[in-house]
């Protein structure tokens, strides 16, 4: 099975991230771990809005430049691989 965001899901549980939408609520503080939990819960208007911002930048395929936000649907992939590992 080819994994659709390889570098996102090598992400480490407890490295520091906010969870931020565009909305404008307050942020969410806490792990990669957490903001994933949180994005779960979501309704789905809200995970469109959702955002992470990372402490440390991640490599994409296709970018020449690493990246500091993580948009919906790699959210989506770390919320994915947090059920499997858990269940």
């Amino acid at each position: 099975m080819e994994q659709k965001h390889p570098a996102i899901l090598g992400i480490p549980w407890d490295q520091p991230a906010t969870m931020i939408d565009l909305d404008g609520k307050p942020p969410l503080i806490g792990t990669i771990r957490d903001c994933a939990v949180h994005f779960g819960l979501y309704k789905p208007h809200a995970r469109t809005q959702a955002r992470i911002l990372l402490t440390q930048p991640v490599h994409r395929e296709g970018r020449k430049t690493r990246t500091w936000l993580l948009d919906p649907e790699e959210i989506e992939a770390l919320a994915d691989r947090l059920n499997r590992e858990t269940n």
